[in-house]
């Protein structure tokens, strides 16, 4: 499964100084710095080099600064990682190649190019979706399951917050900014309106809270918390294998 590398990819990047998170608006992982506006890396994961990966790649690097392909190291070690012509293809588009191998270390076939911004608004979407996102809630490479994005986690926090009764919206606004809004849109049909301004939880919430009875209830993050400046990313350019 592309989840298995996904973990392995994470901690190389933590390690550089990045903040990761998965499925973030259509990317496996989407890591940020803690610059003021942050350096924007994307990550695609594929069990193995191939056109699709590259594909992608082309695909996401218009929102970011560097784009990371990755995928298993082939066993015997004669996969595309080793075809001249792969890694000089992702050099000429500025993407960098990590291998995952089977002990779960991460070796660097092709370093990337930081590349320009050409499309400022898909960016800023990637860059507002990760940093109002609690936690990582999402493994990178998942596949045929609901993504935990920003918007379904403070839709859980409102559900929570009626599972005791109904409450009225402007009760659960210190704690939750968009709590009007994603009652009146009640848009995975979690909520009942029981009269103006006041909701309570419907069979479809109940069951939402069963199916993720472990996120965390965090006021700041559910307000939209931005990360502080924190120590500078290392550049890839100082990485050593």
């Amino acid at each position: 499964m592309e989840t298995a590398l996904y973990l392995p990819v994470k901690r190389f990047l933590e390690n550089l100084g990045f903040a990761v998170k998965g499925e973030v608006g259509g990317c496996d992982l989407v890591a940020l710095s803690g610059d003021d506006p942050p350096i924007v890396v994307i990550g695609e994961l594929k069990l193995s080099f191939n056109l699709e990966l590259l594909l992608q790649a082309v695909d996401r690097a218009t929102a970011c600064d560097e784009v990371w392909l990755a995928a298993r190291m082939s066993v015997r070690g004669k996969g595309r990682e080793s075809d001249s012509r792969y890694r000089n293809l992702c050099r000429r588009l500025g993407f960098g190649m990590l291998a995952v191998t089977g002990t779960g270390d991460v070796e660097v076939i092709v370093k990337p190019t930081t590349m320009p911004r050409r499309d400022p608004k898909k960016r800023s979407r990637l860059v507002a979706e990760h940093q109002r996102r609690n936690g990582d809630p999402a493994l990178g490479g998942s596949t045929r399951a609901p993504i935990m994005t920003a918007y379904r986690q403070q839709a859980l926090l409102c559900a929570r917050a009626l599972s005791q009764g109904p409450r009225r919206v402007r009760d659960l606004r210190p704690e939750i900014p968009d709590a009007q809004k994603i009652l009146q849109h009640n848009v995975y049909g979690w909520f009942d309106r029981v009269e103006r301004g006041v909701y309570m939880l419907a069979d479809a919430g109940r069951a939402a809270l069963k199916r993720w009875p472990q996120q965390p209830v965090d006021p700041i993050a559910a307000k939209g918390s931005v990360p502080g400046k924190s120590t500078p990313p290392q550049s890839w350019r100082n990485y050593s294998a």
